[in-house]
């Protein structure tokens, strides 16, 4: 039989469940508020929080190839 419910996927459903978690971890959200955001803030917020890790990191590197 063909699914007459036009649900959420589980791959999408992972997908946005390990959103939330990454705003709840990093950015100290609660679950209603980032269930509660737009699809497109939620994920300016995810695509900023990836450009603070690497921009973290890259200065991290350079600190430490400075003291070698």
């Amino acid at each position: 039989l063909i699914s007459t419910f036009f649900g959420l996927s589980s791959d999408y459903q992972a997908t946005l469940y390990e959103e939330f978690f990454i705003l709840k971890q990093h950015g100290n959200w609660s679950f209603a508020e980032a269930y509660s955001l737009p699809t497109g803030l939620r994920r300016w917020f995810l695509d900023r929080l990836v450009k603070h890790f690497d921009d973290k990191k890259a200065a991290e590197e350079k600190a430490s190839a400075g003291t070698r």
